[in-house]
């Protein structure tokens, strides 16, 4: 005789393992330290990105403000974008990271002086650790700004990966660098741009990752 008791299958919702406050906290710290020192190793090659760092950093090659200053500030009308669309939770994580890339970036030149390296390295190696740094950020309901709350918000409403709508975004970024930066630097840069984007779309995927 069968005794087994029928179980209804669990939705979603019920699998969801909840981060806790510490857990969200070393996250967003160990995310905004891995993009930053990403952004470092650009910066030091002459590189760029895509989305508002990229941005930030084309606009101190230009105008020797520094990067930490720009990045905040082009992300200033973004955060109005994600109290609308995602609520308080998510932007005061967003400005936290945003503030905590910000002022790392004064940490990594210190710590590790002035270095050489090579173009490619620098292009590869910088965004891929952007982008594992924002892949960890979005597991923790944060984002650096700007595009990502864009790319994140389109793909909780429409289904777009935001890696690809990310990649979309940044090539105006990564066309635009070819009025500052040698061409031979944007090109290397678009190869890592790609990379970046590649990591965010095949990892944050809607229904993969149901940790909240």
């Amino acid at each position: 005789m069968d005794t087994t008791t029928h179980r209804p299958e669990l939705d979603d919702a019920d699998l969801i393992v909840r981060h806790s406050v510490l857990e969200d906290i070393l996250g967003i710290v160990t995310g905004t330290f891995t993009v930053s020192l990403g952004l470092f190793l650009l910066k030091t090659s002459g590189a760029v990105t895509g989305g508002t760092a990229g941005l930030a950093l084309l606009l101190s090659y230009v105008g020797g403000i520094p990067f930490s200053v720009l990045f905040f500030a082009v992300n200033v009308p973004f955060f109005a974008l994600a109290v609308w669309k995602k609520g308080w939770d998510f932007t005061l994580r967003t400005m936290a990271a945003v503030a905590l890339v910000s002022g790392l970036s004064y940490l990594h030149p210190l710590a590790l002086g002035g270095l050489t390296l090579d173009p490619l390295y620098a292009a590869l190696g910088g965004n891929l650790l952007a982008g594992v740094g924002l892949l960890i950020l979005f597991r923790h309901k944060a984002s650096l700004g700007g595009f990502n709350i864009l790319a994140l918000i389109l793909q909780e409403r429409l289904n777009w990966r935001a890696g690809y709508v990310q990649m979309a975004l940044d090539t105006a970024i990564i066309l635009a660098a070819f009025t500052v930066v040698e061409p031979a630097a944007v090109l290397l840069s678009a190869l890592g741009a790609v990379l970046l984007n590649l990591v965010l779309a095949l990892n944050h995927r809607p229904g993969r990752y149901l940790g909240a």
